[in-house]
């Protein structure tokens, strides 16, 4: 039996790898109780460099404001996506987290894979239960390179698949 445990990690492992596909960012247990695909756009402002001190003159740089997107089963529109981070279903269920991992995105223009700890829940439906969520297969979003004129904002098109997991526990 581990045999066929280590040799389908392996097999996991080097299809991640030939895929070009970043690793997850956390290992977590629990029950999957939705994939929902999302469409949308990464929305980020030009604003001085937060790593400077206010004394040294900041560079201009794009620092990620918000996301929205259209979630998406089936091939049909079934929900969004916002800030907070916030996902809300068509049945009511709703749920905000708060990014606890991340691991980069397969190509520097692809926004990082993430997990998320559920913080705040709102309605009764399939998100209801949810206490972890997952982002993963991310493409493109990422905003790259300086900026010029303090306050513009930038939209960077992605999208992605967000994994809705039911804690084990």
């Amino acid at each position: 039996m581990k045999i066929w445990t280590a040799l389908l990690n392996a097999a996991v492992l080097f299809t991640r790898i030939a895929a070009q596909e970043p690793l997850t960012t956390t290992v977590r247990h629990g029950t999957v109780i939705a994939t929902l695909h999302a469409e949308g756009a990464q929305l980020y402002e030009c604003m001085p460099d937060a790593g400077k001190s206010q004394s040294e003159v900041r560079a201009l740089t794009w620092q990620f404001r918000e996301p929205i997107a259209t979630l998406i089963m089936d091939g049909k529109s079934i929900g969004r996506h916002y800030a907070g981070p916030n996902w809300e279903h068509i049945d009511g269920s709703a749920v905000k987290g708060k990014v606890i991992a991340s691991a980069p995105g397969a190509t520097p223009n692809d926004i990082s894979w993430l997990t998320i700890d559920v913080v705040d829940r709102r309605g009764n439906g399939i998100l209801s239960d949810a206490t972890t969520v997952q982002r993963i297969n991310t493409k493109g979003g990422a905003a790259q390179g300086s900026c010029k004129t303090e306050g513009s904002y930038l939209s960077m098109p992605y999208s992605a698949d967000y994994v809705f997991l039911r804690g084990n526990g």
